[in-house]
């Protein structure tokens, strides 16, 4: 049964990304209800009596979960149509992934309450750079499309959702907005994994792929917060950093645990 509703989560997803822009209002109570549905399915098919199934479908899930919200939210005060095309087909994918692997179950008795904060905080934290991340996406090519010449230019549906897209000005602000909080929500996951390593994971903090990674992309995105800052940094380099900084941390759980468990087959707790 819940192999069903998460395709049927998917068909609405890829449903709203296709319908046009001027169905503003259908789109906004699709996505709603398709955005419901898939935290309802998720939380049953995660959440288990004393013991919780993780995985990097489940994280991935979780993320493209929360980042249909921000969108969701963001789309309210302004026209994101662009945002729209890019997020929801990555939704729609993520939300079928805990159906064709299901990850583990990991036993809570015994656990400090730290480890559920931990794994709250870091799935915010990988949501809100992801959206970041989409939105780097759109000022690329937002950016390239100024210097197209006109008439290909208004070429494709995708064209037009890039047109109807706030000013480059107004999606920077929106960037280093959502890069700010995803920096104070990433530095809150390091600082828990960190201090509270022993409660966490039952052993001592140790420097492991994931560690480094994630540390990695603390320090990029931190410099990019502190270069515009002190440098108003902006544009190009803002892009690179935010895009790899997104690339190394997704690398840090994701794409670990996606070798781990698909390629090498092990099971992790």
């Amino acid at each position: 049964m819940q192999t069903y509703l998460f395709v049927l989560v998917a068909l609405l997803y890829i449903g709203c990304t296709f319908l046009p822009s001027s169905r503003r209002q259908t789109i906004s109570i699709v996505v709603a209800v398709a955005w419901v549905l898939h935290g309802g399915v998720l939380w049953s098919d995660v959440v288990g009596p004393e013991q919780l199934r993780v995985g990097f479908s489940m994280m991935l899930s979780a993320t493209l979960w929360v980042s249909v919200a921000a969108y969701w939210l963001e789309n309210r005060n302004y026209t994101l149509d662009g945002l729209r095309v890019l997020v929801l087909p990555m939704a729609a994918l993520a939300a079928i992934l805990p159906a064709i692997f299901p990850g583990n179950m990991v036993p809570l008795n015994g656990k400090s309450p730290v480890f559920l904060w931990h794994i709250v905080i870091s799935i915010l934290a990988y949501s809100t750079l992801t959206i970041a991340a989409f939105h780097a996406v759109l000022m690329v090519l937002q950016e390239s499309r100024l210097h197209t010449r006109p008439g290909v230019a208004k070429a494709g549906w995708f064209g037009v959702a890039l047109d109807r897209l706030p000013a480059l000005l107004t999606m920077e602000k929106l960037l280093f907005r959502l890069i700010a909080f995803g920096f104070f929500l990433l530095t809150l996951t390091v600082l828990s994994g960190v201090v509270f390593s022993e409660e966490l994971f039952n052993k001592a903090f140790k420097w492991d792929h994931k560690t480094i990674f994630t540390m990695l992309s603390w320090a990029l995105f931190g410099l990019l917060l502190a270069g515009r800052r002190w440098q108003g940094w902006r544009g190009r380099t803002a892009l690179s950093f935010t895009l790899t900084g997104f690339a190394v941390l997704l690398l840090a759980y994701v794409g670990s645990r996606f070798v781990l468990e698909v390629v090498l087959h092990r099971v992790l707790v």
